[in-house]
């Protein structure tokens, strides 16, 4: 049992619970607080953001397929969906000033070695490194700002964190896009030039972050750990292996087998958790129907805010061929829409604490949005995917920070930091299985249309597809095909990733259906 916290200082959560005496911060206060966790998110996730427009050519580079592709981004996810809870845990010991410096480190550490790669293997063992440590940033942002501001204000500064997180995935592709284009530079600079940055944001969080520090003896749930890290990573293998052409069939023994243990590891992670004296995830939270409402929706949510970060650079780049910078500045109006509507939609529910009609607003959009990118092929007038894009943009920026926040102010101080890492977890965890299972739908349509394309060309047009580094499922050079295979394979990408959203929009469809079901309760000022 844990002791009880004095007035002011840290709970078990890692949250500073505020005194009724106790003055609040200003404004500026608050700001300089938080500029250097600020940066430190900008810095993990342009690093993150930076590769997306420079993976074709990664991929291509180190001879890797689809698969590798798809797993290159999910091994992230993955590593930063399990990492999550833990730092929440670790920051019950230890400062979380510290904690934020360390996860920076780590994943600083990952891009540096990511950026010697000579196979794919590398590649993705490194990007669990980076996962770490963005894992540690998401969850101490929240529990630093639950600390710091009352929840009708916490809505002004989680729109600062959005717009932060538009900012750095706008700015990512952009600046990847241009180092990939630059010929003295390469794809190989994407994982190095966040370095300073990360320096100038390590000696800012020294400077300005201050909080108190109250040990607690809090065991770390490694077991719970093990086991929901060992049921994802089964399920997303099966997803990533399965299929036509790949090495098993979606009915088979294989299937069973790894569907199976995902489930009893599943089942042995609750089962974990209901023992643990500190869960990695506590149970007890869902027995509040907002938390448990808002960790569905994120789940669903988490899917189609990572598809439109994924595979929106292999469609510009495999099925319209323009250049990674092209690429950035192509998904300009999805970027643009979640600043926006973050940003907007924090400053307004702070004034007037009500913050559903944002969320449902959200799922329509989202939804909206994804439907009509499922209609988009190679030759979609751009203009036209602008619009689809700003509209998906709009709903990911309303829902993303504003279900953490539904949740933060629905369970007591000490629940505040747990309540923000589980709704967190379940974004990233639908994030890892959506990416994984898109990828798959990716890989399995994209040969399906080839094979259609070339059937209309003629026996000639099969043989030729052997060149050009299009065979054996890897990701192809289009600037080495003669004119009507180089359409072929523009126009399957096309279909095959128009495709890959339409799957995603069910998803945002689910996540709007339960937030209807959130009771609305406004924001609290104290």
């Amino acid at each position: 049992m844990a002791k009880s916290t004095p007035a002011g200082v840290r709970d078990a959560t890692g949250a500073t619970s505020p005194t009724a005496d106790a003055a609040p911060m200003t404004h500026r206060q608050i700001m300089e607080a938080l500029s250097g966790l600020l940066l430190g998110m900008f810095v993990a996730i342009l690093s993150s953001t930076i590769v997306s427009n420079a993976l074709p050519e990664i991929i291509h580079d180190l001879h890797g397929s689809q698969s590798s592709y798809t797993w290159v981004v999910t091994a992230s996810l993955l590593a930063m969906t399990a990492s999550t809870p833990l730092w929440g845990k670790l920051s019950d010991l230890f400062s979380k000033k510290l904690l934020v410096q360390l996860a920076l480190v780590v994943y600083v550490a990952g891009s540096v070695v990511a950026g010697l790669s000579q196979n794919t293997g590398t590649l993705i063992a490194c990007r669990v490194v980076q996962g770490i440590g963005v894992g540690g940033l998401s969850a101490l942002a929240q529990i630093v700002m639950a600390a710091m501001i009352s929840p009708r204000e916490r809505g002004r500064y989680s729109g600062y964190l959005g717009a932060t997180f538009a900012v750095a995935t706008v700015g990512g592709p952009l600046l990847g896009g241009v180092i990939t284009d630059t010929d003295w530079l390469g794809w190989r600079w994407c994982f190095y030039v966040g370095v300073p940055f990360a320096i100038i944001a390590l000696i800012v969080l020294q400077k300005t972050l201050k909080l108190p520090v109250v040990k607690r003896d809090v065991k770390v749930d490694w077991l719970g750990a093990f086991f929901i890290t060992a049921s994802v990573t089964l399920l997303l293998i099966w997803v990533t292996r399965a299929g036509k052409g790949k090495d098993y069939d979606w009915i088979s023994w294989q299937t069973g087998v790894m569907v199976g243990g995902s489930l009893l590891l599943a089942l042995l992670f609750i089962l974990a958790e209901r023992r643990a004296a500190e869960p990695i995830i506590p149970l007890r939270l869902f027995r509040n129907p907002t938390i448990a409402l808002s960790s569905l929706a994120s789940l669903f949510v988490g899917v189609a805010m990572f598809a439109g970060t994924v595979f929106f650079s292999q469609y510009f780049q495999l099925a319209r061929g323009e250049s990674p910078t092209m690429s950035g500045v192509l998904t300009i109006p999805m970027i643009g829409g979640l600043f926006v509507s973050s940003t907007v939609s924090g400053q307004i529910i702070t004034k007037t604490g009500r913050w559903k009609a944002w969320l449902l607003s959200g799922g329509v959009l989202l939804t909206a949005g994804l439907g009509l990118l499922g209609t988009m092929r190679y030759d979609t007038p751009y203009w036209h995917l602008a619009i689809y894009m700003a509209l998906t943009g709009l709903g990911i920026g309303m829902m993303m920070q504003n279900l953490v926040l539904a949740s933060q102010n629905q369970v007591e101080p000490k629940d505040l930091g747990a309540a923000s890492s589980v709704v967190t977890f379940f974004r990233s965890l639908g994030g890892a299985v959506g990416v994984s299972v898109l990828g798959a739908v990716l890989a399995n349509r994209v040969p399906d249309y080839v094979r259609d394309g070339l059937v209309k060309l003629g026996p000639k047009a099969a043989a030729a597809m052997g060149h050009g580094g299009t065979s054996g499922g890897g990701i192809p050079d289009l600037k080495a095909l003669p004119a009507p295979l180089r359409t072929v394979m523009e126009s399957a990408y096309g279909h095959g990733i128009g495709d890959v959203f339409l799957y995603a929009a069910p998803c945002a469809l689910i996540a709007f259906i339960v937030t209807l079901f959130i009771k609305e309760v406004a924001l609290k000022r104290g």
